[in-house]
């Protein structure tokens, strides 16, 4: 893809959503991804509550589906 091209609009929304993301995890946290005080460990740990917390969503929004029919 060539630097002039635009993305499409959906690759935008996302984009524009990381950035909003960023910004709030700054404020409220006052850091970024460039921190260097957690190791792989910690890391693993952040992403598996992550996780864990999209598999409740994911479950909440099947339930809401499945009652809507």
């Amino acid at each position: 893809m060539q630097n002039n091209q635009e993305l499409d609009s959906i690759v935008e929304s996302v984009v524009i959503k990381y950035k909003e993301r960023a910004n709030l995890g700054l404020t409220k946290y006052g850091t970024n991804l460039d921190r260097t005080d957690l190791n792989v460990k910690d890391w693993v740990e952040h992403l598996q509550q992550e996780l864990m917390d999209a598999v409740l969503y994911l479950e909440k929004l099947k339930s809401e589906l499945k009652n809507s029919i």
